[in-house]
């Protein structure tokens, strides 16, 4: 059996585990990480290599930074001045996803739902508000941002180069080309969750694991300044990180290690605020990614359906079954490894239909982003998992209708902003 194979057939079976949660989410994606090694799809290096893995490292620092502020109290406070201003859950959760996007738009997306995960549970808890009702439209909030701009995410500048090179440098994507799609589609999924998707939204009671703990003494004034302080210059650091000359990773952890060093967090706290099911969670699964690029099996699955499309297809069926593919795969692999994929692919059949290939690539960018309906789709999602109490079903019953939705928006308007054969000037 070839290894594309072997690596379907294990992707397969740990969705069916994920779904059914027959094992801990944790077990199973340890479990495919075992297999790929066992098979022999990956070395044992290259399997263990996700525990080593630059947002890895960053979770385990913004949990130890997010962890302070709650130790000292001031993420509780940062939720008292929220909820002054916002008296229903509807509007508390509209202004946790506009600002959240708004922050994505010009950071990194995971760095972002990092810094403001605390934030939010400090307002949950000054609410009342069930936690599991913000977590996860936070983290497809950060999502959602990176569409609003040239560099809210890698998977935009990876289709601006494609549509650059593709056209000789005669067309490209304006900096805020994205948001031409990316801000229908946010005001699309704040209509989402302010009406009916409000009810899909997980309502679990989170028990206190002690990790972000709610009720707590407040500590000293100069303790719970240092904290935000320290999160305010992670934060400037991570926008600022070319200058900065280090990665965000590390940026965490220089912020992490000075909230223990001067006493702000213990060293035992520091370890108990670190949501290990999260680690082993991403780190087991970033072995399938890794997999599906370098057995091919995500390239096979790709070009498979566009060679069941036909030698001339439509250029928008061409759009709408790229989108597909492009959310389909990004459930499961990283969203930039699936945009880098699908661009030349789908730009090509463009190209050779005579079409302006600025729709397509759009679609492949924007469905590449909807990794709405797993744990696993974006860093993100997987951060809130433990922190909201989440399961597998949760993300697949609030997000496949923002995916849907997202389609419908990319279908309509992409054809309208970008025509497939523009008129002659």
């Amino acid at each position: 059996m070839s290894g594309a194979l072997i690596t379907l057939a294990i992707l397969l079976i740990a969705v069916v585990l994920f779904v059914t949660e027959l094992l801990p989410l944790a077990v199973t994606a340890l479990g495919v990480l075992i297999s790929l090694v066992v098979t022999r799809i990956l070395t044992p290096e290259q399997a263990f290599q996700g525990f080593v893995n630059h947002n890895v490292i960053l979770f385990c620092a913004m949990f130890v930074i997010g962890g302070a502020l709650f130790e000292t109290g001031m993420a509780n406070r940062i939720g008292g001045l929220v909820t002054h201003f916002a008296k229903t859950e509807r509007q508390l959760l509209a202004g946790v996803m506009i600002v959240v996007a708004l922050m994505s738009g010009f950071l990194s997306n995971t760095g972002t739902a990092a810094v403001m995960i605390p934030a939010v549970l400090g307002i949950a808890s000054r609410s009342g508000m069930r936690r599991s009702r913000l977590l996860m439209p936070l983290a497809f909030a950060s999502a959602m941002g990176g569409n609003l701009s040239l560099i809210g995410a890698p998977g935009n500048l990876i289709v601006d180069s494609t549509l650059t090179k593709m056209t000789d440098g005669a067309a490209h994507f304006g900096f805020f080309s994205y948001a031409l799609i990316g801000l229908p589609m946010m005001v699309v999924a704040l209509a989402y969750f302010l009406s009916f998707g409000y009810k899909l939204l997980p309502d679990h009671e989170v028990a206190d694991d002690g990790a972000f703990s709610d009720d707590i003494q407040p500590a000293a004034p100069w303790k719970q300044y240092l904290a935000l302080g320290v999160l305010a210059a992670t934060v400037l650091a991570m926008v600022f990180k070319s200058y900065v000359g280090l990665g965000m990773h590390v940026i965490g952890v220089v912020g992490a290690l000075l909230l223990i060093v001067v006493g702000v967090m213990s060293e035992s706290k520091a370890l108990r605020a670190i949501d290990a099911r999260v680690i082993f969670l991403f780190a087991g699964m970033l072995p399938m990614a890794t997999a599906m690029q370098q057995t091919g099996l995500g390239r096979l699955l790709a070009e498979s359906v566009v060679d069941w499309l036909g030698e001339a297809p439509s250029p928008r069926v061409l759009l709408s079954v790229l989108f597909v593919i492009s959310a389909g795969l990004s459930q499961f692999m990283s969203n930039t490894a699936t945009t880098a994929l699908l661009a030349p692919i789908g730009g090509a059949i463009a190209v050779g239909l005579g079409a302006d290939p600025s729709a397509v690539l759009m679609a492949v960018c924007i469905g590449g982003s909807c990794a709405f309906a797993t744990p696993l789709g974006m860093p993100a999602n997987t951060m809130v998992l433990g922190l909201g109490g989440y399961r597998f079903n949760d993300y697949v019953k609030a997000g496949w209708p923002l995916i849907l939705m997202g389609y419908l928006v990319c279908v309509i308007l992409l054809p309208m902003i970008w025509p497939f054969f523009p008129a002659a000037p």
